[in-house]
């Protein structure tokens, strides 16, 4: 059984809508979107409690770098219930579309 992936573009995730990051603790320390949660990919298993938590009644949106390990974890959170979406095209999206990221010091960031 195939469905299509819940995807959004980045400009189309509500302000304030609560986000996941699964990239790795390097690639978020570097630059992440404020008040996203921080799980690795390799976490997401073990920790969906948590992100089951963090997403509450509302729709969690998932983000990488580009979009493919996003990807496959909207996939996972999906098949476990979670109303879920990709950020098609990652950060890089995030950014391009003005959207602000900062780093793990709390300042502004540019990828």
């Amino acid at each position: 059984m195939s469905f299509a992936l819940p995807a959004v573009t980045a400009d189309a995730v509500p302000e304030g809508a609560p986000l996941l990051d699964v990239r790795e603790p390097e690639e978020w320390a570097a630059g992440h979107v404020e008040g996203a949660l921080h799980i690795p990919i390799g976490q997401v298993v073990e920790r969906i409690g948590e992100i089951a938590e963090h997403a509450g009644d509302r729709r969690l949106y998932v983000v990488c770098k580009v979009g493919g390990r996003s990807a496959q974890v909207t996939a996972y959170l999906v098949q476990q219930g979670v109303d879920a979406a990709n950020v098609h095209g990652g950060l890089h999206a995030w950014e391009d579309a003005g959207r602000a990221l900062v780093s793990e010091t709390g300042e502004p960031f540019v990828l």
